[in-house]
């Protein structure tokens, strides 16, 4: 069992990294604090991942179709699939991507 504080973990970018395989879990996680105008480039990875919207809103793009999101909405991205998303909005974006691996495999464009 862990017991972990969000600070505990390394900040790289935009986002907390919760690597599953440090803490004996099966997933990974980016806790994101993106500022406006903040995002990934366009990258994919070889197994699900679903993105929670927390607060803010974001442009989304997964594969050929681009939407808004806000608080409260939730992403399915399949396993290699190219995706992105930029903070649209004028405050910051809060979501959590959980990855379906115990480590972070991403092939960015």
């Amino acid at each position: 069992m862990s017991f972990i504080d969000l600070k505990q973990l390394p900040f790289v970018g935009m986002s907390y990294d919760f690597v599953g395989a440090n803490h004996g879990a099966p997933f990974s996680a980016y806790i994101v604090n993106a500022r406006p105008g903040q995002g990934p480039p366009l990258h994919k990875h070889p197994y699900v991942e679903v993105a929670f919207t927390l607060e803010g809103c974001a442009t989304i793009t997964v594969g050929d179709e681009q939407r808004e999101v806000k608080a409260g909405s939730i992403v399915v991205i399949p396993a290699n699939t190219l995706h992105r998303f930029v903070n649209s909005g004028d405050t910051l974006l809060h979501q959590i991507d959980v990855h379906a691996s115990p480590r972070f495999i991403q092939t960015n464009l």
